[in-house]
């Protein structure tokens, strides 16, 4: 009766009565599940095998110059006949990248091909990356190797010098400027049009009352200067001379500008952990561990681009105030004084005009910005309005010291006028430039959209880095990692026997599973990264010691397959509390760490995850199939 009425129950909706599966076996789909996981996992950990080659990327500085097969061509060519010995070329993504033997040949092939190429007419970025050694079919498929961070060698130092004769060459210009439209409207009448002599400004005057007037004018203005009337040459004068101190908070103020524009540019260039910081009073130092494309960010580094905008003169303006520029074959005078510079852009976008497709770049001037366009275009409608754009181009020149070619590194200033329109109307806080290349359009946009430079740099050293701790430190933390994972392997398979190894090959696939991710989200390894790596092999075998231990205590009570059961269902709760509190820590260490307490937080928490994946899943499903479905007298464990 009981099994008749049992059927009935089992059938009361038309469906077969379920099959009883035997103790501590996985349906098929789940194995298939697990391996496919794994698979997946090797395939992606699998660049991390191939180790990249030391490579010299040739890119263009001007977006408009093309590269091709001439170009390479040079480059081997000049590398040959310097003895460099060039192991492979190839032309990708609008750079030439050339292959060689070693770092020291990649250090040498910088100089010759550097030399080799750049002219006055052309020039181009030659910087030092690692050309990856990945097979095509993972490349197509978006797998790649971890990048390493800068204390594990891979990665990219410049130091850059800042220019601060210029900054504060065209500080003094500006208050130049400033003065001189003060005497114009106070009808002062001055001498001569260039007053700039380092930071000093020097103003003569037709007479004493003049600079006396100048004098009582000029002071409230000319903060942070002293101010000394004097005669030169039978003539008077008035000298305002840049107080020390207050010349040395220019200076703080130009490098603090120039570091926070940095960092904006290296985010723009998508670079993990940089580290972005002053050395001395007119250096800044910049780390790039694992860029994908150190020309790209030469380029962009070393570029110092700005804008001004300023009035088109009228035919009665005094020559004083205006200065000439070509312009589509004809010459343009403009009025000196800018309405308002690319410094008081708040965002900039490259996009396309509507009607002509033309590149253009959109503009948000901030408050004041957008005040003052606003006043100098609401009276000067029918008139015309002009764009410079100005570039610090880095140049270099080879000089004699003391019998010993020496390397000179210096800028060049360009301007060049992209637009003249007709004021149709008051402008206010958002317009649009055009008149430039797509390439230029693309670079002015996120040059402003990062922040102008306050002072021209250009990059005195360049070098690739290896351990920051010496390489001999960073092989010795390798050796230690793989002893202490052997022996973490051979214990386990020696104190847990059967159920040791299952372990063992889940920590492997923990490993692995690890690597893959890393290496899918981009993430950089650093030393602190591999010190999270040993604690999360740590975990993932404290895991598999307290599933272990809970199946030697039901042991005690229950036959063999119902041990290895309650086993893992009740030591379930207890990694998964452990590991959530861990992950949690970590997430924070994220949200709030920079450098190397991220570098560990991300390879913890990506290790936690893979850790209870393969403690759980894979564990039990390697033990499921060594021991279950069988008939077990006894447990070896």
């Amino acid at each position: 009766m009981a099994n008749g009425r049992g059927s009935v129950g089992a059938s009361l909706l038309g469906l077969p009565k379920p099959k009883q599966r035997a103790p501590n076996t996985h349906s098929p789909g789940r194995y298939l599940f697990i391996l496919i996981v794994v698979l997946i996992g090797a395939i992606y950990a699998a660049p991390n095998a191939f180790q990249p080659d030391p490579a010299l990327q040739i890119k263009p500085e001007d977006t408009r110059l093309e590269v091709g097969q001439d170009l390479l061509d040079r480059a081997v060519s000049a590398l040959s006949d310097a003895g460099v010995t060039v192991t492979g070329s190839e032309i990708s993504n609008g750079s030439v990248f050339v292959r060689l033997e070693d770092d020291e040949s990649q250090l040498r092939g910088r100089e010759v091909v550097t030399r080799a190429l750049n002219s006055i007419d052309e020039q181009y970025v030659v910087a030092l990356t690692r050309a990856s050694t990945t097979p095509q079919w993972l490349r197509d498929i978006g797998a790649r190797p971890m990048s390493l961070g800068l204390d594990l060698s891979g990665g990219v130092h410049l130091l850059l010098q800042v220019d601060m004769a210029k900054f504060i060459q065209d500080r003094m210009v500006s208050n130049q400027e400033t003065a001189r439209d003060a005497l114009v409207d106070a009808r002062i009448r001055y001498v001569g049009r260039d007053w700039v002599d380092g930071d000093r400004l020097t103003i003569p005057f037709q007479s004493p009352a003049g600079r006396d007037q100048a004098a009582e004018l000029l002071s409230d203005q000319f903060d942070g200067f002293t101010v000394d009337s004097t005669d030169v040459d039978g003539r008077p004068v008035l000298v305002f001379t840049m107080i020390g101190d207050f010349l040395r908070e220019l200076e703080d103020a130009a490098i603090s500008q120039n570091l926070q524009s940095l960092r904006n540019r290296v985010n723009e260039l998508g670079v993990s952990e940089p580290l972005v910081q002053r050395l001395g009073r007119e250096r800044i130092v910049l780390d790039l561990p694992g860029i994908q494309d150190p020309a790209e960010a030469k380029r962009i580094i070393n570029k110092f681009a700005n804008l001004e905008f300023r009035l088109v003169a009228l035919p009665n303006a005094r020559a004083a105030q205006t200065e000439t520029y070509p312009y589509e074959g004809a010459p343009i005078t403009l009025m000196r004084k800018n309405i308002v510079t690319g410094d008081q852009v708040t965002n900039a976008t490259q996009g396309y005009d509507p009607d002509t497709g033309l590149p253009q770049v959109n503009i948000r001037l901030d408050n004041d910005g957008g005040i003052q366009m606003n006043n100098a275009t609401k009276n000067n409608i029918g008139n015309s309005m002009a764009i410079i754009f100005i570039e610090q181009k880095p140049r270099s020149r080879t000089t004699i010291v003391d019998g010993e070619e020496v390397v000179e590194r210096f800028s060049v200033e360009e301007k060049r006028l992209i637009s003249v329109a007709t004021i149709q109307g008051a402008l206010g806080f958002n317009f649009r430039i055009t008149g430039l290349q797509i390439g230029e359009a693309r670079d002015l946009a996120l040059l402003l959209r990062a922040g102008a430079l306050a002072a021209p740099m250009y990059i005195v050293e360049e070098r690739t880095v290896g351990a920051s701790l010496g390489e001999e430190n960073i092989e010795r933390g390798q050796q230690s990692v793989v002893i202490g994972f052997v022996l973490v392997m051979i214990f386990m398979v020696f104190y847990y026997k059967g159920f040791g190894l299952a372990a063992d090959i889940a920590l492997t696939a923990n490993l692995m599973l690890l690597m893959a991710v890393m290496s899918v989200l981009g993430a950089t390894l650093t030393l602190p990264g591999i010190a999270g790596i040993v604690l999360t092999v740590g975990m993932a075998v404290d895991a598999n010691v307290l599933i272990f231990s809970r199946i030697k205590e039901e042991l005690k009570e229950h036959p063999p397959q119902q041990a290895i059961q309650a086993g893992f269902d009740r030591a379930i709760l207890t990694i998964l509390d452990a590991n959530i509190t861990t992950f949690f820590v970590a997430i924070i260490l994220l949200s709030i760490g920079s450098g190397p307490v991220k570098g560990f937080a991300v390879t913890l928490a990506v290790g936690i995850v893979t850790s209870m994946f393969t403690a759980i899943m894979g564990t039990r499903a390697l033990v499921n199939l060594m021991y279950g479905g069988r008939t077990l007298e006894k447990l070896r464990i």
